[in-house]
């Protein structure tokens, strides 16, 4: 198990490029599976979870070519389907929550698909309905191991239909249009969620031949295809990581540009940290965050205590929750954090709490954040990190905090930011892994 160790308390000054997005790279490298043409993607975050499925991927039976960091090309051409029901492959994909996402092309393209509860963050129930009830829609047919804790469900052919989502699931929507470019007839699907990420794969899946309509908005039309081809796609900047580095230089007090943001994909977030008192401006397609020795949190307009809160797009995306939580400790003025969709994603907060920071968890789904106006510093402790987001807003409280903080268990810190330490030692950070 690795650590960091890190001495707090010092300005950084720089620019950071972002890593390509997390959340997009485990929908568009399962879109492969979906042709026996290459399919080339760029921009791919080098990080723990994705290179898990990129080898996942390969074991079973894709052909992967690394051109050169970042870059891959993807050939689906003989899939071993019979290594999808081996010991090996259900702890693989047990390993990993972007494993689910390569249902829908299985099933699309070989008429079944199989996969063990999939891992991920422990930050609350994610249930897997949505997929299921989306392909049984289509026409498929669904078991459930409860002893394997084994998933599999089978289709001679798929069929068009109407389908209104119960919920906005990202992954269900990306894993239902994968199942659904190659059934025959037409698709109509309602409350899909629409998120950047989303509208990615569309237009990748549209570049291989699919006809899908609609996009961006959260009604899809799609008409199914017999098959589909090879394609170039780009994966955007990790809106994520943007946000991660705005909360950085704010705690921090420092004068950052982040680069090559793609903006006109953030939708609220660049409003919602002003709305804490952050200021930023856009230049080009890059955010500039000056350093400042204060900034106070905005009310509503009759006065009353700020409210943020997670959303569907074109809602506050719920992870940077965490990340916003953090920065408010430090601002002047409260707010009420309302994590609606994961029940056990603000329970880091005790940490945060050991650190000096004045939070109240008033269930697990809010905790209100009295801002301490850097009157009081947070202190350095040693704490663990629970999972991803979790993980790097307490790596972001370390840097501001005065004296030592040493964070176990980063792994999951490693799951999801691109050499992490290394971008903020070129920033100034005094920051070290500990093997």
């Amino acid at each position: 198990m690795s650590s960091f160790e890190i001495y707090g308390g010092k300005k950084l000054k720089g620019e950071l490029t972002v890593q390509g997005a997390k959340n997009e790279a485990l929908q568009v490298l399962c879109a492969p599976l979906l042709t026996a043409e290459k399919v080339t993607i760029s921009n791919i975050p080098d990080i723990v979870d994705v290179n898990k499925l990129i080898d996942l991927l390969q074991t079973m039976g894709v052909k992967i070519e690394k051109v050169e960091r970042g870059t891959y090309v993807f050939q689906a051409k003989e899939v071993d389907l019979a290594y999808l029901e081996t010991e090996d492959f259900k702890k693989r994909a047990a390993s990993l929550r972007g494993s689910i996402m390569i249902v829908g092309p299985l099933l699309a393209r070989f008429g079944k698909g199989f996969i063990p509860k999939p891992g991920g963050d422990k930050i609350g129930r994610r249930r897997l309905d949505t997929h299921f009830d989306g392909f049984a829609l289509l026409g498929a047919k669904f078991n459930y191991d409860a002893g394997e804790h084994f998933y599999s469900i089978e289709a001679k052919k798929l069929k068009g239909t109407y389908i209104h989502l119960d919920e906005a699931s990202v992954t269900g929507t990306a894993n239902i249009i994968m199942a659904a470019v190659l059934a025959e007839g037409t698709t109509t699907f309602y409350n899909a969620a629409c998120e950047p990420y989303i509208q990615q794969l569309c237009k990748m899946l549209n570049s291989m031949g699919a006809k899908i309509s609609g996009i961006s908005s959260n009604l899809l039309t799609i008409e199914g295809v017999k098959e589909l081809g090879g394609c170039y796609h780009r994966i955007l900047p990790d809106m994520i990581e943007i946000g991660s580095f705005i909360g950085l230089a704010a705690m921090t007090q420092s004068e950052i540009t982040i680069k090559d943001v793609s903006w006109d994909n953030l939708g609220v977030i660049p409003n919602t940290f002003r709305r804490l008192g952050i200021k930023l401006e856009r230049r080009g397609d890059d955010i500039y965050v000056p350093a400042q020795e204060s900034y106070e949190i905005d009310t509503f307009i009759d006065g009353s205590i700020l409210t943020i809160y997670d959303a569907p797009w074109p809602g506050f995306t719920p992870d940077l929750l965490s990340i916003i939580l953090v920065v408010a400790t430090q601002a002047k003025g409260s707010v009420l954090i309302h994590q609606k969709m994961f029940e056990s994603r603000l329970f880091f907060t005790d940490k945060l709490i050991d650190m000096g920071a004045q939070i109240i968890l008033c269930d697990p789904h809010r905790a209100t954040v009295i801002g301490l106006g850097r009157q009081h510093n947070l202190r350095g402790i040693q704490m663990t990190s629970p999972d991803i987001r979790a993980g790097v807003s307490l790596l972001i409280a370390a840097l501001s905090a005065e004296g030592k903080s040493v964070i176990h268990n980063i792994e999951q810190i490693d799951r999801g930011y691109q050499d992490i330490d290394i971008r903020l030692r070129n920033l100034g950070a005094d920051i070290r892994r500990i093997n």
